[in-house]
């Protein structure tokens, strides 16, 4: 069991340029687990986390509602934005500037498999953040992600999640709002969940910017402490 996590900050990237090298290491790590079984090789896989900010860009789930869309397709380029029909469970997301976005890259055989463990974790990285900065956040009962003020009619949505798996390698993953222009979430029903908010970290504590570098430090602190994992960084990100 692997429990070496190659840690990569792409930067800001395009979103596409960025799902192919997702599906890249995820193909790598898929053939390397067939010929183990094939072969019984007992050749490491390896995992990976990235970190990246996307341009203005929306994604739809493959159990997405398109009507969940709300600007039309051909007017997605006066507001610099793309949209992508993609391969992960959820329904509509945007990301966009000053959104953390994670990706793990993950073998599950080298940690635990339970798929359902592993999205409460990646709940539970950014729940533990937050409480860095004295702020209270939580699961919704059947609504993956993580939320403020949940059972009130002031619940507003913080991170949203989508993943994929197949032979208990993950992609995809979590988008944390922490400077983000929550203008950008008008033009979509969020997830597919009517009547519900967005927020944004920097917003949240009332301030203009948050440090980027700083939240994703606490990010992968967590991620380590869940996962039992250990560091190989590819970065300059400061792992407390």
């Amino acid at each position: 069991m692997n429990k070496e996590v190659i840690v990569q900050d792409l930067g800001l990237k395009d979103y596409k340029e960025t799902w192919d090298y997702q599906e890249e290491l995820f193909r790598e790590i898929l053939d390397i687990k067939i010929k183990n079984r094939r072969e019984d090789a007992g050749l490491d896989t390896s995992n990976y986390f990235l970190f990246v900010e996307h341009p203005h860009v929306y994604t739809l789930g493959k159990s997405g509602d398109l009507g969940n869309l709300l600007i039309a397709e051909e007017k997605l380029a006066e507001i610099e934005a793309s949209f992508y029909k993609i391969n992960r469970g959820g329904d509509i997301t945007y990301h966009g500037p000053g959104q953390i976005v994670g990706y793990p890259i993950l073998d599950l055989e080298n940690f635990f498999t339970d798929i359902h463990k592993y999205l409460r974790f990646l709940e539970e990285i950014i729940i533990r953040t937050l409480a860095e900065y004295n702020i209270k956040a939580e699961r919704s009962s059947g609504e993956t992600g993580v939320w403020l003020d949940v059972g009130t009619p002031f619940a507003r949505k913080i991170c949203a999640m989508g993943v994929r798996a197949s032979r208990w390698v993950t992609m995809h993953g979590f988008a944390f709002n922490v400077n983000a222009n929550l203008g950008y979430f008008d033009h979509m029903i969020p997830c597919g969940i009517k009547g519900k908010a967005v927020t944004s970290l920097n917003v949240e504590l009332g301030k203009p910017e948050v440090s980027m570098d700083e939240v994703k430090g606490k990010l992968l602190k967590h991620f380590k402490q869940l996962f039992e994992a250990k560091f190989v960084e590819k970065a300059d990100i400061k792992i407390q």
